[in-house]
């Protein structure tokens, strides 16, 4: 090491003040005291002993930014990883760090430029709207990379993001402008087009709250589920509870409706209608051009996070704060043109990680790693394959396939859970990629209760049943890319 850990305190960085370098001991990190927190088994028990650096970036006159940076005290790998956050941020992601740092990462988070999940710290401060964009991810970055410089006295030899969600945007935004901060991102259903994801997350509330009659009520989301897999789960040739690929699941809730009194095994007509528009795509009224893609049949017992007796915070304050200024905005009044149209111009170039030419990062040989669960309840997983075709497109399927991957996880909800094989790691896919050069073909995935494993495919491929064999063991199938017109 060039210093001991609390020497970092003296560590001079252009527009950084470094609050803290202290050495933590095994098993002894605990999360800073914060509302609502205390009780309980420490999580952070296993941990091993790591210097902990804790800072302040202000890179514009109304930047507070706070990050984190930990730094294994023995048995570094050599290697950086930035993690990601979700939601609006306004936290350092603390279980992510100590898993990267868990298996042997220097790591670092930041809160983006401010406290709590609201969307009201951008009113009245664009620059804080820059911090939460990009600036605070790439400003941690770099002097993650210097501190890590100074604690060992040797350069990070590979530099990583992880991130879900917000994350996901996070790491699409740093390999759009930001293409020399990483040589490897893992981006999980990315938030990258968030000036139309925000009115899609009104829409589906719109839809369910259209009138009283519309309203489905959660008791009714297992009733519509079960109808789901029972058209569409055996299409795959497995019945397992699970819908491999959605895009071939054409379900009508007209099915379940009810044939007399409303009861609740069955959905009414003005609930059918309104599931028809969950499952339908955002569009704008206007000029009917497509704002988001929808929800997946499978999806159901997950909508109560969209359509629930209130909307999420995340859209009505996007409005609210950002877009408009005007604490007391209606989201039942949402015009689906021009609030989108307003929302655009806010968000493009600041928010919006939809630049589809990563050349420059490909060029120096990064690598990317979407991946997607089609039973996301919260953003439309067609959003992931929308982003992937279009880089692909920009660069040439062939260019594209040299430096990037998209896998869609059946069964699986916003970034973990569900009923698919949800539990994976793409870090050791991703490096063996950067490091070793070895592409990736299949991923293994698990779940338990029921035990299972499956193999995640590189879109447009999916798990194909070979015929023999236990279906809860990966080893029993092949990807394989859908033949056409086959239901």
């Amino acid at each position: 090491m060039a210093a001991p850990c609390d020497g970092l305190s003296a560590l001079k960085l252009p527009a950084t003040v470094i609050a803290t370098a202290q050495l933590v001991d095994a098993g002894a990190f605990t999360l800073p005291a914060a509302p609502g927190r205390g009780g309980g088994a420490n999580p952070y028990a296993a941990l091993p002993a790591f210097c902990r650096v804790t800072a302040t970036l202000a890179p514009s006159s109304d930047s507070d930014i706070k990050a984190e940076f930990w730094l294994p005290a023995a048995n570094w790998n050599g290697k950086l990883q930035v993690v990601g956050n979700g939601g609006y941020a306004g936290v350092i992601s603390y279980p992510a760090m100590a898993k990267a740092l868990s298996q042997g990462y220097a790591a670092a988070s930041t809160d983006t430029g401010h406290t709590g999940g609201s969307g009201a710290f951008a009113q009245g401060h664009p620059e804080k709207l820059v911090d939460f964009g990009y600036r605070a991810v790439h400003e941690t970055t770099v002097q993650a990379k210097a501190i890590v410089k100074a604690f060992y006295a040797a350069e990070a030899k590979r530099s990583y993001w992880n991130g879900c969600s917000t994350g996901g945007r996070q790491g699409l935004m740093s390999a759009q402008k930001f293409p020399g901060d990483f040589d490897g991102i893992v981006a999980g259903a990315p938030a990258n087009y968030m000036s139309h994801l925000q009115p899609w997350s009104l829409w589906v509330p719109k839809a369910l709250h259209e009138s009283e009659e519309s309203y489905i009520p959660p008791a009714k989301y297992p009733v519509l589920h079960r109808a789901v897999l029972q058209a569409c789960d055996a299409l795959d040739g497995v019945k397992d509870g699970v819908i491999e690929d959605p895009t071939r699941c054409h379900f009508d809730p007209k099915t379940i409706e009810c044939t007399g009194a409303d009861t609740s095994t069955c959905l009414t007509p003005a609930q059918v209608t309104a599931a028809r528009k969950v499952y339908s795509d955002a569009v704008n009224p206007r000029t009917g051009a497509r704002i988001f893609p929808s929800l997946e049949p499978g999806s159901e017992l997950g909508w109560s996070g969209l359509g629930g007796a209130q909307p999420m915070g995340i859209p009505v304050d996007t409005f609210r704060y950002i877009v408009y200024a005007n604490p007391a905005w209606d989201w039942h009044g949402i015009d689906f043109d021009k609030d989108v149209a307003a929302v655009e111009k806010t968000f493009k170039d600041v928010v919006d990680a939809v630049n589809p030419d990563l050349s420059p990062f490909f060029g120096r040989g990064g690598k990317l790693l979407l991946y997607h669960g089609w039973n996301d309840q919260l953003i439309a997983p067609r959003n992931s394959i929308d982003y992937f075709n279009a880089v692909s497109y920009t660069l040439g399927t062939a260019k594209a396939e040299e430096a990037m991957r998209l896998y869609m996880v059946p069964g699986m909800n916003h970034c973990s859970g569900g009923d698919g094989t949800s539990n994976f790691d793409m870090m050791p896919v991703l490096e063996r990629w950067v490091e070793q050069g070895q592409a990736p073909l299949r991923v293994v995935a698990s779940r338990t209760a029921p035990n299972r494993t499956r193999p995640l495919c590189p879109y447009p491929q999916v798990a194909v049943y070979k015929g023999t064999g236990s279906t809860d063991e990966e080893e029993n199938f092949v990807c394989s890319v859908p033949r056409q017109g086959i239901q």
